[in-house]
């Protein structure tokens, strides 16, 4: 293993990807990107954010599993009783710059170079390039997308496919990026002899690069913050912004920062996080699919917060009815945008009448939205951007809906923690094997967003699918049909499902694929006597060792 390295006044920071070699193993694009992304002073610039904040980053980190002990021993999720003068204080955010005040369709994707020109290109008001849910975080996708944003910041960016050549168009959306969330870690970097958070990696190569270009352009670096569970992360993230500003020589509050609130933890602090990154913030995202997973994970050992199947879960019923409208009413009232959630449907190009249905979802999902009083929405498909936009264009003549401060909702614990009702089925927990296994094996492969049954995939969606199962099988639900889910019964299951993804995907994929290792990850998790806090975790440790 070949190591480039940059040594400090104080310690080193250490670049150890395997496959950065002289062989030239990693293509023409990340040969030639890794010298204009690992340069001497990003990588310093990397290690000394490592260095400053690691240490309260591993407290954070410990905090989380304290406290998901105690839920796992009972207690439920509540607003805190110390940050009573936080949220009913009269206090606001600082204003967004004029280019973020209309975001009323955001798409987001992975950082490949294909994507990044389509997602830019595609009529939407802002595109959130993800180094999180929507990428494998291998070395050759984490530097070719450094590179790939590297050159689309200062248009450059051009990608040839056979006669087809993509390039920019003269009017883009305005770019966001997502780094990793706080709990991932970036095998291939280390400072002082200890692996590097993948999250200051992210955010670390990427503004040092392109902060300064981003301001002169009359753009700023805008970021997405993943996965959040409280608001002292979020003040941690705050200092992170205001070290890395300061270092460059970057005004204060120049960064803006949406902070997607998809953990339930997260949901009952949402006036804290906002008051930590008043200077900073530029609002709040229901990220939907996180959140059910994060609500079937933190009550993991509660056997009345068992969920019915993953389609009837929706957002106009229980817990996420009352936490959007949370969202929305804090979000106004703190003078910020409230970003809906994703609409994962895509084109259905073979099926019209398929293709229709999952149009008028999108259009009632995005309707929802508008008249809650959401800012702007997600969709995961170029194709759907008009869709939404006509959507919000029609009920939101204004540049955002600011000035409904739902002053009507009232939300309580209870709301927070409400079960969805419904039912749970055979076929239910049968796609949730398909969608899991099929999702799992991509991400081993490097790509980390996937069509599946006609739906966008990421890992928030195989998290759900896996943590219902195991849910499912810790507390022997029982199933409309009056059967039990059992280990043995799954086993069972997943060895009938796993043949007929064999005939969905054909023979020569299968084979070849990486189905056999997906298959193991899926079933370890789903029977496992503790959960598993994120499947992304193991997954990380079969890529980097292959």
């Amino acid at each position: 293993m070949q190591e480039r390295a940059t040594v400090t006044a104080e310690a080193s920071v250490v670049v150890r990807p395997a496959t950065l070699s002289t062989e030239g193993t990693l293509g023409d694009l990340t040969a030639s990107a890794a010298p204009t992304i690992l340069t001497s002073a990003a990588l310093e610039f990397v290690g000394d954010l490592v260095r400053t904040f690691r240490p309260r980053l591993d407290e954070l980190l410990k905090a989380r599993r304290e406290r998901q002990v105690r839920f796992d021993g009972g207690e439920l999720p509540d607003f805190l009783r110390d940050t009573v003068g936080v949220r009913t204080g009269d206090w606001r955010c600082a204003d967004v710059p004029p280019l973020l005040r209309d975001r009323r369709v955001e798409i987001t994707g992975p950082v490949d170079r294909k994507m990044i020109i389509n997602a830019l290109n595609a009529g939407a008001s802002v595109f959130m390039a993800d180094f999180e849910d929507s990428t494998t975080p291998t070395w050759t996708n984490l530097i070719e997308g450094q590179q790939n944003l590297y050159d689309a910041i200062r248009r450059t960016i051009a990608f040839q496919q056979g006669a087809k050549a993509y390039t920019l168009n003269e009017t883009t959306a305005v770019l966001f990026v997502r780094p990793r969330g706080w709990h991932l870690p970036e095998a291939h970097v280390w400072v002082d002899g200890a692996v590097a958070p993948g999250a200051l990696v992210d955010f670390g190569l990427y503004f040092f690069h392109n902060a300064k270009e981003l301001v002169s352009r009359g753009a700023g670096p805008f970021f997405y913050l993943p996965k959040l569970e409280s608001h002292l992360e979020a003040r941690l993230w705050n200092d992170v912004f205001i070290r890395a500003q300061d270092r460059l020589g970057i005004p204060r509050g120049t960064i803006k920062a949406t902070v997607l609130i998809e953990t339930l933890p997260a949901a009952f602090e949402m006036d804290e996080i906002l008051n930590e990154l008043r200077e900073h913030s530029a609002g709040l995202n229901c990220g939907r699919w996180d959140y059910i997973f994060s609500f079937i994970k933190k009550r993991a050992n509660d056997p009345l917060a068992v969920l019915p199947d993953r389609g009837q879960v929706t957002m106009d019923k229980a817990f996420l009815s009352a936490y959007v409208r949370l969202l929305i009413k804090t979000c106004h009232r703190r003078g910020v945008h409230a970003m809906g959630g994703m609409a994962a449907q895509i084109p259905i190009k073979d099926d019209a009448e398929k293709n229709e249905q999952a149009r008028a979802l999108v259009r009632a999902d995005k309707l929802r939205e508008v008249m809650s009083g959401h800012d702007g929405t997600w969709v995961a498909h170029p194709g759907l951007v008009t869709l939404a936009r006509e959507v919000f264009d029609t009920h939101m003549p204004g540049p955002n809906q600011l000035g409904k401060a739902r002053e009507d909702v009232n939300v309580s614990q209870r709301d927070l923690l409400e079960v969805t009702s419904g039912t749970r089925t055979e076929a239910g927990l049968r796609h949730n094997v398909r969608v899991g296994v099929q999702y799992i094996e991509s991400w081993l492969r490097g790509a980390g967003c996937v069509p599946i049954y006609n739906l966008m995939e990421d890992a928030a969606t195989a998290e759900i699918s896996r943590a219902q199962v195991w849910q499912w099988v810790k507390h022997r639900a029982k199933l409309d049909d009056g059967s039990v889910v059992s280990a043995e019964r799954l086993h069972a299951l997943v060895d009938e499902e796993m043949g007929r993804i064999a005939l969905e995907v054909g023979d020569a994929r299968f084979t070849h694929g990486k189905f056999s290792d997906a298959r193991a990850l899926f079933e370890r998790l789903s029977v496992a006597p503790a959960f598993e806090e994120f499947l992304t975790i193991p997954a990380y440790a079969l890529v980097t060792a292959s």
